[in-house]
Protein backbone atom coordinates (compact mmCIF):
# COMPACT_ATOMS: atom_id res chain seq x y z
CA UNK A 1 0.00 0.00 0.00
CA UNK A 2 2.92 2.51 0.66
CA UNK A 3 3.71 2.19 -2.79
CA UNK A 4 0.31 2.86 -3.93
CA UNK A 5 0.31 6.15 -1.91
CA UNK A 6 3.55 7.45 -2.91
CA UNK A 7 2.59 6.95 -6.53
CA UNK A 8 -0.58 8.83 -5.88
CA UNK A 9 1.81 11.62 -4.04
CA UNK A 10 4.50 11.72 -6.90
CA UNK A 11 2.47 11.91 -10.18
CA UNK A 12 2.59 14.66 -12.12
CA UNK A 13 1.48 16.22 -15.50
CA UNK A 14 4.15 15.25 -17.92
CA UNK A 15 4.50 18.21 -21.26
CA UNK A 16 7.58 16.49 -22.35
CA UNK A 17 8.58 12.89 -24.37
CA UNK A 18 11.72 11.56 -25.75
CA UNK A 19 11.47 9.06 -28.63
CA UNK A 20 11.31 6.21 -26.62
CA UNK A 21 8.19 3.75 -27.90
CA UNK A 22 5.61 2.42 -25.74
CA UNK A 23 5.88 -1.28 -25.13
CA UNK A 24 2.53 -3.27 -25.59
CA UNK A 25 2.89 -4.60 -22.18
CA UNK A 26 3.33 -1.13 -21.22
CA UNK A 27 0.66 -0.10 -23.04
CA UNK A 28 -1.69 -3.10 -21.93
CA UNK A 29 -1.03 -2.39 -17.97
CA UNK A 30 -2.08 0.77 -17.87
CA UNK A 31 -4.91 -0.14 -19.99
CA UNK A 32 -6.15 -3.11 -17.70
CA UNK A 33 -5.62 -0.38 -14.87
CA UNK A 34 -8.44 1.77 -16.38
CA UNK A 35 -10.98 -1.32 -17.03
CA UNK A 36 -10.66 -1.40 -13.45
CA UNK A 37 -11.89 2.26 -12.47
CA UNK A 38 -15.32 2.10 -10.35
CA UNK A 39 -18.12 2.78 -12.75
CA UNK A 40 -21.55 3.79 -11.38
CA UNK A 41 -23.73 0.84 -10.58
CA UNK A 42 -20.53 -1.07 -11.83
CA UNK A 43 -21.91 -0.82 -15.89
CA UNK A 44 -18.89 -0.04 -17.27
CA UNK A 45 -20.49 2.34 -20.01
CA UNK A 46 -17.18 3.09 -21.35
CA UNK A 47 -14.53 2.52 -23.45
CA UNK A 48 -10.79 3.46 -24.57
CA UNK A 49 -8.91 3.63 -27.57
CA UNK A 50 -5.26 2.88 -27.42
CA UNK A 51 -4.12 5.46 -30.93
CA UNK A 52 -0.92 4.05 -31.26
CA UNK A 53 -1.05 4.50 -35.04
CA UNK A 54 0.82 7.75 -36.30
CA UNK A 55 -1.89 9.17 -38.92
CA UNK A 56 -5.01 8.96 -36.21
CA UNK A 57 -2.64 9.98 -33.16
CA UNK A 58 -1.47 13.06 -35.80
CA UNK A 59 -5.23 13.68 -36.93
CA UNK A 60 -6.68 13.94 -33.26
CA UNK A 61 -3.69 16.18 -32.64
CA UNK A 62 -4.77 18.67 -35.47
CA UNK A 63 -8.56 18.59 -34.53
CA UNK A 64 -7.48 19.31 -30.58
CA UNK A 65 -5.20 21.92 -31.82
CA UNK A 66 -8.23 23.09 -34.18
CA UNK A 67 -10.31 23.62 -30.96
CA UNK A 68 -8.28 25.85 -29.27
CA UNK A 69 -7.49 27.78 -32.80
CA UNK A 70 -3.78 26.66 -32.07
CA UNK A 71 -1.09 25.03 -35.13
CA UNK A 72 1.48 23.13 -32.39
CA UNK A 73 0.56 19.69 -31.12
CA UNK A 74 -1.33 19.63 -27.73
CA UNK A 75 0.23 15.92 -27.06
CA UNK A 76 3.62 17.38 -26.60
CA UNK A 77 4.98 14.68 -28.99
CA UNK A 78 3.87 11.58 -26.97
CA UNK A 79 3.63 8.90 -29.04
CA UNK A 80 0.54 6.87 -27.41
CA UNK A 81 -2.87 8.65 -26.80
CA UNK A 82 -5.38 6.91 -25.23
CA UNK A 83 -9.16 8.69 -25.80
CA UNK A 84 -11.69 7.63 -23.14
CA UNK A 85 -15.59 7.63 -24.43
CA UNK A 86 -18.42 7.09 -22.46
CA UNK A 87 -22.15 6.48 -23.51
CA UNK A 88 -23.36 10.29 -23.96
CA UNK A 89 -26.94 9.14 -22.82
CA UNK A 90 -25.86 7.71 -19.07
CA UNK A 91 -26.28 10.64 -16.80
CA UNK A 92 -22.65 9.51 -15.52
CA UNK A 93 -20.61 9.77 -18.54
CA UNK A 94 -17.88 12.38 -17.22
CA UNK A 95 -17.61 10.62 -13.87
CA UNK A 96 -17.31 7.14 -15.03
CA UNK A 97 -14.67 8.54 -17.51
CA UNK A 98 -12.88 10.82 -14.93
CA UNK A 99 -12.44 7.82 -12.74
CA UNK A 100 -10.99 5.37 -15.72
CA UNK A 101 -8.68 8.40 -16.80
CA UNK A 102 -7.52 8.70 -13.25
CA UNK A 103 -6.41 5.23 -13.22
CA UNK A 104 -5.22 5.39 -16.57
CA UNK A 105 -2.85 8.43 -15.44
CA UNK A 106 -2.16 6.43 -12.31
CA UNK A 107 -0.84 3.49 -13.56
CA UNK A 108 1.28 5.40 -16.34
CA UNK A 109 3.46 6.75 -13.60
CA UNK A 110 3.45 3.15 -11.40
CA UNK A 111 5.51 1.92 -14.36
CA UNK A 112 7.39 4.55 -15.06
CA UNK A 113 5.53 6.59 -17.80
CA UNK A 114 5.09 10.06 -18.13
CA UNK A 115 1.14 10.94 -19.07
CA UNK A 116 -1.28 13.90 -19.34
CA UNK A 117 -5.27 14.46 -19.10
CA UNK A 118 -5.24 16.48 -22.51
CA UNK A 119 -8.84 17.77 -22.74
CA UNK A 120 -11.55 18.86 -25.86
CA UNK A 121 -11.91 15.19 -26.31
CA UNK A 122 -15.98 16.10 -26.34
CA UNK A 123 -15.43 18.75 -29.35
CA UNK A 124 -12.33 16.99 -31.15
CA UNK A 125 -15.15 13.56 -31.76
CA UNK A 126 -17.72 16.11 -32.46
CA UNK A 127 -16.73 16.92 -35.70
CA UNK A 128 -16.73 15.04 -38.97
CA UNK A 129 -13.62 13.89 -39.34
CA UNK A 130 -13.99 13.38 -35.21
CA UNK A 131 -17.10 11.29 -36.06
CA UNK A 132 -14.98 9.29 -39.22
CA UNK A 133 -12.46 8.29 -36.51
CA UNK A 134 -15.21 6.87 -33.79
CA UNK A 135 -16.92 4.74 -36.64
CA UNK A 136 -13.63 3.46 -37.73
CA UNK A 137 -12.49 3.13 -34.18
CA UNK A 138 -16.02 0.56 -33.92
CA UNK A 139 -16.73 3.57 -30.92
CA UNK A 140 -20.49 3.47 -30.63
CA UNK A 141 -22.20 6.51 -32.07
CA UNK A 142 -23.60 7.74 -28.62
CA UNK A 143 -20.49 7.27 -26.87
CA UNK A 144 -18.69 11.19 -26.16
CA UNK A 145 -15.41 11.57 -25.79
CA UNK A 146 -14.25 12.64 -22.21
CA UNK A 147 -10.19 12.83 -22.44
CA UNK A 148 -7.28 11.97 -23.82
CA UNK A 149 -4.47 10.72 -21.92
CA UNK A 150 -1.52 11.06 -23.52
CA UNK A 151 1.74 8.66 -22.82
CA UNK A 152 4.91 8.24 -23.41
CA UNK A 153 8.88 7.97 -21.90
CA UNK A 154 10.12 10.98 -20.51
CA UNK A 155 13.68 12.93 -19.15
CA UNK A 156 11.37 15.18 -16.90
CA UNK A 157 10.56 14.47 -13.76
CA UNK A 158 8.65 18.63 -12.34
CA UNK A 159 7.98 19.21 -8.81
CA UNK A 160 4.85 19.04 -7.11
CA UNK A 161 3.21 22.43 -6.24
CA UNK A 162 2.33 22.51 -2.53
CA UNK A 163 -0.62 21.15 -1.50
CA UNK A 164 -3.25 24.50 -0.53
CA UNK A 165 -4.34 25.34 3.19
CA UNK A 166 -7.63 24.67 3.82
CA UNK A 167 -7.47 21.76 1.12
CA UNK A 168 -8.94 19.25 3.83
CA UNK A 169 -11.66 20.41 5.80
CA UNK A 170 -12.40 17.77 8.98
CA UNK A 171 -15.89 18.39 10.12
Amino acid sequence: MRSTLDDLKTRRAVRSYTDEPVTREELDAVLEAGTYAPTARGLQQACIVAVTNRADRDAISRLNAAVMGMDGDPFYGAPVVCVVFADGSWPMTVKDGSLIMGNLLNAAHAIGLGSCWIDRAEQVFESDEGKALKKKWGVPDEYVGVGHCILGHTNVNPEPTPRKEGYIIYA
